[in-house]
């Protein structure tokens, strides 16, 4: 049954209802029953053409992967259980409606041909003799959500999970490592189980959990990356410098000021995996930049023509898991990926290729 409130419910099955009306090749009015029974929240009596359909409607707020595996065996043991409350001739179709399914719950109920529906107008309908579908961005709520479990201290949270993605975490280790709060760890680990990218060992203050899904969690940063806003950079230009000998130059000027960085984009991952032939400009994440950051450079502040490019940070959070090469401090392999996304040219390009040889996943 629904876990939304009665009115709630309903307005969005009548939602659902007026969506259904708009179809092509529906024929006659739908017939609505407000309450079915204790395993349903609705029956609408659906023709299409010459076909007719009973679809059998269960309301929720949210769904999201872990939610699919919990109610299609709760489909499948009220199916044993029931007896069928149409004739042959009349066949049930399952749908859920809810304000918000997740893209990976979408796709678990398209595999089993599971019916849905969300407030952001996506539809699937897979009905003997009669298939409707129409995939729309998901709600605003959605999108806002996962927003945030991508920002601030939460994404150290998952940058410590894809760095270590083979290893199982207390809580408590896992927060130490992130370098944030337990209450945090706990509600991304919350928000990853709900999307099943966890899987868990043990029970109470010895459980712990391992990420099983890594691919899929860097996939979905990689969408909260491309809505998102370009870095602001702040650009200079040193003389008679390029490539490896610039890296260089830089890496010891902020060395001796003590300055913590993390050499980022084509520059990094050229040192981790070659791709391009030159490198015409470095990259730097750094807390707190200034000119007496960059002394002993030579470097000016310019609108064009940079070699040089500081991307200011706001906290050590943001320099997590930085791998020392050489005489440089370069950013993680998943930050340098995430960054060249964010790039111009064949950053993307070379963003793949160090996703497929230095990732892995």
């Amino acid at each position: 049954m629904t876990n939304l409130g009665v009115l709630q419910a309903q307005r969005l099955i009548q939602q659902f209802l007026e969506v259904l009306r708009e179809l092509p090749d529906i024929d006659g009015e739908i017939a609505f029953q407000a309450v079915l029974s204790d395993n349903y929240d609705a029956q609408i009596d659906l023709r299409v053409a010459d076909k007719t359909f009973v679809l059998l409607i269960e309301a929720k707020k949210t769904i999201y992967p872990r939610d699919v595996h919990q109610i299609l065996w709760r489909f499948s043991q009220v199916k044993r259980s029931e007896p069928k409350i149409t004739s042959v001739d009349r066949p049930q179709v399952p749908v859920l409606v809810a304000e918000l399914i997740s893209p990976g719950a979408k796709e678990l109920l398209q595999e089993q041909r599971f019916g849905y529906y969300d407030s952001g107008g996506s539809l699937y309908l897979p009905a003997p003799g009669a298939y409707f579908y129409v995939d729309k961005p998901p709600p605003k709520t959605f999108a806002k959500s996962m927003g945030a479990l991508f920002s601030g201290r939460r994404a150290q949270v998952l940058h410590t999970l894809l760095i270590h993605y083979q290893q199982w975490f207390g809580g408590t280790e896992l927060a130490q490592l992130a370098q944030v709060s337990p209450a945090t760890v706990s509600q991304v680990l919350s928000e990853l189980e709900r999307l099943d990218w966890l899987t868990s060992r043990g029970q109470g203050p010895s459980k712990e959990r391992r990420l099983c899904a890594p691919a899929a969690l860097l996939d979905a940063w990689v969408k909260q990356v491309a809505s998102s806003r370009p870095f602001e950079l702040q650009r200079y230009y040193v003389p008679a410098a390029k490539g490896e000998v610039l890296m260089a130059r830089v890496a010891s000027a902020l060395d001796a000021h003590n300055v913590a960085y993390a050499i980022s984009h084509e520059a990094a991952a050229q040192r981790y995996t070659p791709f391009l032939s030159t490198i015409s400009q470095i990259r730097v994440r750094l807390i707190n930049s200034s000119a007496e950051t960059l002394a002993g450079l030579d470097a000016r502040a310019v609108s064009e023509g940079a070699n040089l490019a500081i991307i200011e940070v706001k906290s050590p959070g943001e320099l997590l898991f930085r791998e020392r090469v050489g005489e440089a401090w370069l950013a993680s392999p998943i930050q340098v990926y995430l960054d060249l996304l964010r790039g111009e040219g064949r950053s993307k390009e070379m963003a793949e290729h160090l996703r497929k040889e230095k990732i892995g996943f």
